[in-house]
């Protein structure tokens, strides 16, 4: 009957070496991986906040209702009284040294009528209070025309210096926020550009910590990556042989060659065992 042998073949020493150097390293690798903190890896601290100009921007739309001022101050130009704090403060004076004047010469004008009266003999008479009179009726209204005149063009000067007012405000109610949005807008784009600077210094650091954490474990997988072709090449294997069974001669043999050898150990001179067996 036949018997089954087994033969394990192992790697080859330095195989096994590599192998066995791997594993405490993969072990200790996996337990720092277990143990990270995790909130020095990702969080908060990696995100960039506002940059300084971005802060500038924010507290600048705050200002953008500051053309409220000159859009109030336009509309008060626009009210029934406006013109009065426009009015020349020497109009008055203006208008009574003009009237002054005309009374002068009028007054003149009816001392020559008086003299004429009294030269035609008709002086005190009924043609020269005609006369009079009908002087005195023009020099008036010539005097209200003048004064309405005057005032007039004081009214007129005081309205266009409101309706220039008026103008200014309005423009600066428009130039004010346009001219603030420019700037919230140009500081937000360079606030922008501070940020993500700042973002990616941010992120460069959390990419260094992230690979100073797991460093070892990636180092004991590129190792890994390296011998494992070598234990794929070198496997250990194990082989099976059939043996079969000694014949009861071959037992037979065998046996009396034993007992040959102890016994030529033990006595020098040649026996020869074989002839007394068979």
């Amino acid at each position: 009957m036949a018997e089954l042998q087994q033969t394990q073949i192992l790697p080859a020493p330095f195989i096994q070496a590599a192998a066995e150097t791997y594993l405490p390293e993969l072990t200790s690798a996996i337990g720092g991986i277990k143990s990270l903190d995790l909130s020095k890896l990702y969080g908060q601290q990696f995100v960039a906040g506002p940059s300084t100009l971005q802060t500038q921007a924010e507290n600048l739309a705050g200002g953008l209702g500051g053309y409220q001022p000159y859009l109030q101050a336009a509309q008060a130009a626009t009210g029934p009284t406006a013109y009065q704090q426009y009015m020349s403060p020497y109009q008055q004076d203006v208008i009574s040294t003009t009237l002054s004047d005309y009374d002068r010469q009028a007054a003149m004008q009816r001392q020559s009528l008086s003299d004429a009266a009294i030269r035609s003999g008709a002086f005190g008479g009924g043609r020269e209070g005609v006369a009079l009179g009908e002087y005195q009726a023009a020099s008036d209204r010539n005097r209200a025309a003048i004064q309405a005149g005057l005032l007039q063009q004081g009214y007129g000067q005081a309205q266009q210096l409101a309706s220039q007012n008026y103008q200014q405000q309005m423009n600066l109610a428009q130039a004010v926020p346009a001219l603030l949005g420019q700037q919230i807008a140009g500081l937000s784009t360079l606030g922008a550009q501070q940020q993500a600077q700042q973002q990616a210094g941010l992120t460069a650091q959390q990419q260094l910590a992230y690979q100073q954490g797991y460093q070892p474990l990636q180092a004991a997988q590129s190792y890994l990556a390296g011998i494992q072709p070598l234990i794929a090449g070198y496997p250990g294997q194990t082989q099976q042989t059939q043996v079969p069974s000694p014949t009861a001669l071959q037992t037979g043999l065998g046996t009396a060659s034993t007992l040959a050898g102890i016994y030529k150990a033990l006595n020098p001179s040649p026996i020869n065992i074989l002839g007394k067996l068979f």
